[in-house]
């Protein structure tokens, strides 16, 4: 059992027949009354996402998350396939339960897909990955790194706030946990 207080961004714990994922945790102390944990959470199944609070002291049971190296091999019909390199094994996943992880993923990418028991629940991403970009307006002469920037569009479709210098084509190191600009790859 773990109290509500001990939830982190990224741990998983079952409320009722319910898996849930905790996106985002926070103490809250109003003015008057009770300190409560705010939450952004993630039903795993559904992929459905909602706020809630908690009292601190509230327990539950954490999901003991397994995980194993895959392979991305393609998304049909709003089905994402996987492959264990390994046994050769596939998985397949809903895309709405994964929509946001999919905008860091290549076919041929090799990562980790996650497991409850014998349930596929999810996919963790790299720290980062590396994007080509396919579109974002013409670098300005003279621009340094300390400009405000520009969007640009990756080749997965994400849209990140780039320095003005860089340009199309160029390939880039992109946060996955935040959606922002590392830096080009290669440097």
């Amino acid at each position: 059992m773990i109290a509500a207080s001990d939830l982190r961004a990224g741990m998983t714990f079952l409320e009722g027949d319910k898996l849930i994922k905790v996106l985002e945790a926070s103490h809250h102390k109003p003015g008057k009354g009770n300190t409560v944990m705010r939450m952004k959470l993630r039903d795993v199944r559904t992929g459905a996402t909602y706020d809630t609070t908690y009292r601190p002291e509230e327990k539950f049971e954490q999901a003991m998350i397994d995980t194993k190296t895959v392979q991305y091999l393609y998304t049909m019909d709003g089905i994402s396939y996987f492959m264990d390199l390994e046994s050769y094994e596939q998985y397949e996943i809903p895309v709405e339960n994964i929509e946001d992880e999919l905008k860091y993923i290549l076919e041929n990418m090799e990562l980790k897909i996650q497991f409850f028991e014998s349930e596929v629940v999810g996919v963790q991403l790299p720290t980062t990955v590396q994007l080509k970009v396919v579109e974002t307006q013409p670098s300005i002469k003279g621009a340094t790194v300390t400009g405000s920037g520009k969007p640009a569009t990756m080749e997965t479709g994400l849209v990140v706030n780039v320095p003005d210098f860089i340009e199309n084509d160029e390939v880039l190191e992109i946060n996955t946990a935040e959606g922002t600009y590392v830096k080009r790859a290669g440097k």
